[in-house]
């Protein structure tokens, strides 16, 4: 079976939606259908139907959860030791080489991935192009746009 890449941080986010939708979501929907259930007829009754429907989607992620944790590989980043190589969790502070715009990124699972908070999927093609290089080289990042080359000023296990 395929393991997935996640950072401790990640499995701790999943694990916690995992929490909160079987200690509070479910019993409160369990509610919502007795509730409905009480208010009569089932084939026109909308609460219920609604309720019913809300289950389902819970039902659903709460599954899904449950197979992503099973399948993952957490990576503590912060316990291996730093060699400036870039690997999976690493942070990287990169530099545009034409225009010096510096941007960092944290290298994450397809799961993490947001790059308003500057986490990027590991199967990206600017972590992809990242990944087993070190400090002072410069990458090619092939993107929609044309081709960008990156320095790459630091990498840090945060």
């Amino acid at each position: 079976m395929t393991k997935y890449p996640m950072t401790v941080r990640g499995a701790r986010a999943l694990e916690e939606e995992l929490n909160h939708l079987t200690k509070v979501v479910r019993p409160k929907l369990s509610q919502d259908i007795g509730t409905a259930r009480e208010l009569g007829d089932l084939k026109e009754n909308a609460e219920y139907h609604a309720a019913r429907e809300q289950q389902g989607m819970v039902e659903a992620r709460v599954r899904d959860i449950e197979g992503r944790l099973q399948n993952a590989q957490v990576i503590d980043v912060t316990a291996i030791p730093s060699t400036g190589k870039v690997i999976f969790g690493t942070t990287v502070e990169i530099a545009n080489v034409e225009t010096d715009d510096r941007v960092t990124y944290q290298i994450v699972g397809e799961d993490e991935a947001d790059i308003k908070l500057g986490k990027i999927s590991v199967g990206s093609p600017i972590a992809r192009a990242l990944i087993a290089k070190e400090e002072g080289d410069v990458v090619v990042v092939r993107t929609p746009s044309g081709v960008i080359e990156y320095e790459i000023v630091e990498v840090r296990h945060l």
